[in-house]
This record gives C-alpha cells, structure tokens and sequence, in this order.
C-alpha cells in the first residue's frame, strides 16, 4: 500500500507511535516509581503521579489520535449544551412514574409466584 493511498502512513506515524511509546513509558514509570516510593508521603507520591499524568496527557494529545480525540471530547461537550434537560416537575413525575410502574410489577411477580407456588403444593401433595 502506498503512502498516497493511506495517508497515515510515514513519518507522521513512526512519530506518533514514538509519543505513544513515551507515554507507555511514562505511566510505567509512574506505576513502578509508586511503588518503590511507597515509605514516602502519600501526597508527594500523588503529586508526583498527578504530574507524570498530566505529562503522559499532554504528549499523547500531540499525537494524530489524541487530537482526534480531544475534537470528539469538545464536540460531545457542545452537544451536552444543546440538550433540553428536563425541569423539576417532569424530573418528579417521571421519577414517581416509574416507582409506581415498579411497585405494580412485583406485586403481579409476588401474585404469579404465589399462584405458581400454590399450583405446585397442589400437584406434589
């Protein structure tokens, strides 16, 4: 496959692929390093991995994936803006609604299962 035919192809991605090793490596890094520093202070150590985090994030959003990534998160929060939530009223009539559905539905499982359990004392004895 050529390089016009798959534009993802060359050195865009051996340096994606370099990012995303660095970032492997990096979370690794934190993983062990918090281990081994396991006698220090719990906050010094989460510091330490909020920060190598933070690292690892910022590199893989350099990355063709992560941009992609970070355009679908923005995307989805412009979306979550447009979304007509319902108020209160509706929130509570939906709410108690669906208790009641529930309420009605097993009193009919506890009749059914009291019925079907009748019917069988019946047939053994």
């Amino acid at each position: 496959m050529s390089q016009a035919a798959h534009p993802t192809a060359g050195a865009g991605t051996i340096l994606d692929w370099l990012k995303w090793s660095v970032v492997a490596v990096l979370v690794v890094a934190g993983v062990v390093g918090n281990w081994y520093f396991g006698d220090q202070s719990l906050l010094i150590r989460a510091l330490a991995l909020v920060g190598v985090g933070l690292v690892a994030g910022f590199i893989a959003l350099q990355t063709e994936r992560g941009r992609r990534v970070w355009d679908l998160a923005r995307e989805a929060r412009q979306e979550l803006r447009r979304v007509v939530w319902p108020d209160r009223q509706q929130t509570t009539q939906t709410t108690g609604i669906v208790l009641i559905l529930i309420l009605l539905f097993a009193l009919i499982l506890w009749g059914l299962d009291s019925l079907l359990s009748w019917l069988v004392k019946g047939v053994i004895g």
